[in-house]
């Protein structure tokens, strides 16, 4: 009678005829894998299955008028390409997006330089500019609320005929700046990390062969920061996307639309109007939409950067 291989660790099991280095390797990724596994979960429960999800409901009709939902294929999408508010929503959109990364971008590296160089008060002029981070969306909503007001505001005290919330023209504008304000300084510390991590030896080197300060920031700096500029690049996209408690604090969407995002747009679809299969097809247009753009950003410039 065959002897069965025993269970328990032992020269003459599975376990004991492999190789010390695969037992090894065996037994880190399992530890490995365990201690994601927690991580794992809580994404899968409030990440991957709610995008899922509201993929699913973007193909059934889901509103007051139906008592169940009912399968329409791809109509709410294509009752998307109708919608006027919609597409107003996806320019503004573009817009914030298109603009306010670049001068956060732009801003954060000024204050970085200027912060990594400044020898008396560095701690307190970096957390000068990284306040607007520390605060709560909802209260730099309030702060700029009251600065725009007319009439008591502090810009209504330079010109009490400035409406800038109220005028169509303005108010996208008015937003920008607040939110430039407050993301700034949030990019500003990964630039900081950047700067402290290049070697100085290159800027001596550069100095000895005569490169002025815009010289070595062109070809040592900025290069070397790529890594940072791409990773940035992507957190200040997805923040020019997910807008919605300033929106409902300080315009909600108004006048007429001019401050209305895709994401606000999908929470009033789906908790003031109630259709929920209009709310998750702009769902998800707008995962597939970052997720298309940030892979493109990623790969594209990934290529041109240095790691080293």
């Amino acid at each position: 009678m065959t002897d069965k291989p025993s269970l328990y660790p032992g020269k003459n099991t599975w376990w004991g005829n492999l190789n010390r280095d695969v037992r090894k390797k065996i037994k880190t990724s399992f530890v490995a894998y365990g201690l994601i596994l927690p991580a794992f979960i809580f994404l899968c429960i409030f990440t991957l299955y709610p995008i899922v999800y509201s993929f699913v409901m973007s193909l059934y009709r889901d509103n007051l008028a139906t008592v169940s939902p009912q399968f329409i294929g791809i109509k709410n999408f294509q009752m998307l390409l109708k919608d006027k508010v919609f597409i107003k929503s996806f320019n503004n959109n573009l817009l914030i997006a298109v603009v306010t990364i670049p001068i956060s971008i732009a801003l954060a590296v000024a204050m970085a330089l200027f912060a990594n160089k400044v020898r008396r008060g560095k701690w307190f002029t970096r957390v000068a500019f990284f306040y607007p981070t520390l605060l709560p969306m909802v209260a730099v909503a309030n702060i700029w609320l009251f600065i725009y007001t007319p009439g008591y505001g502090l810009l209504g005290q330079i010109n009490s005929s400035w409406r800038l919330l109220g005028n169509p023209a303005t108010a996208i504008w008015a937003i920008i700046v607040m939110l430039i304000w407050k993301q700034a300084g949030y990019v500003m510390i990964f630039y900081i990390s950047g700067l402290q991590g290049i070697n100085p030896e290159l800027y001596e080197a550069a100095l000895i062969d005569g490169a002025n300060p815009v010289q070595a920031f062109r070809r040592i700096t900025w290069p070397l920061l790529k890594p940072i500029t791409i990773y940035v690049t992507i957190i200040t996209l997805t923040n020019a996307y997910k807008l919605v408690d300033h929106l409902y604090i300080m315009t909600k969407g108004g006048p007429n639309n001019s401050t209305n995002m895709l994401l606000y747009y999908t929470f009033q679809n789906a908790f003031e109007f109630w259709d929920v299969g209009k709310a998750s097809a702009i769902t998800t247009v707008l995962v597939v939409l970052l997720l298309l753009i940030t892979t493109v950003q990623f790969f594209i410039q990934d290529k041109r950067a240095f790691y080293s």
